[in-house]
């Protein structure tokens, strides 16, 4: 079954934000963006729509915050994550921030986590989660 939370900014592509099978729930890749806007936190452009700068922190708050809407949205939540796939742009920079920030939200629960560096994501972000959990 699939599932399109209310709350979460808007798919970019032909997917739902989520889809159970049984008792698991699949989320499609969760970044930053925000509900309703183009506006991707602590992302500055020049003027030629190029990023300029990045701030991971924020990004990482932000896609967290994005993935607790969708597992609680679907009637899953945070601590029945069972596996977070971790896409960065960047790892040389940003590894030690994003596990600094993933280590305070997966203080209690820590699931299996892969982490890949990628060239480029859909949009113009740094970090993309793909996350399993539980859910009755």
């Amino acid at each position: 079954m699939n599932f399109e939370s209310e709350n979460a900014p808007e798919p970019v592509g032909a997917y739902p934000h989520a889809k159970k099978v049984g008792n698991l729930l699949f989320l499609s890749g969760v970044g930053p963006r925000e509900k309703g806007t183009p506006n991707i936190p602590g992302v500055e452009f020049n003027t030629f729509g190029e990023i300029f700068s990045y701030d991971i922190e924020l990004q990482c708050h932000s896609v967290f915050k994005n993935v607790k809407m969708i597992l609680e949205d679907a009637g899953s939540s945070w601590d029945r994550i069972v596996d977070v796939t971790v896409f960065l742009t960047n790892m040389k920079n940003d590894f030690a921030k994003f596990n600094e920030i993933y280590a305070e939200y997966f203080k209690d629960n820590q699931p299996c986590r892969t982490t890949v560096e990628v060239n480029a994501l859909p949009t113009p972000i740094a970090v993309e989660l793909k996350v399993i959990a539980t859910i009755d």
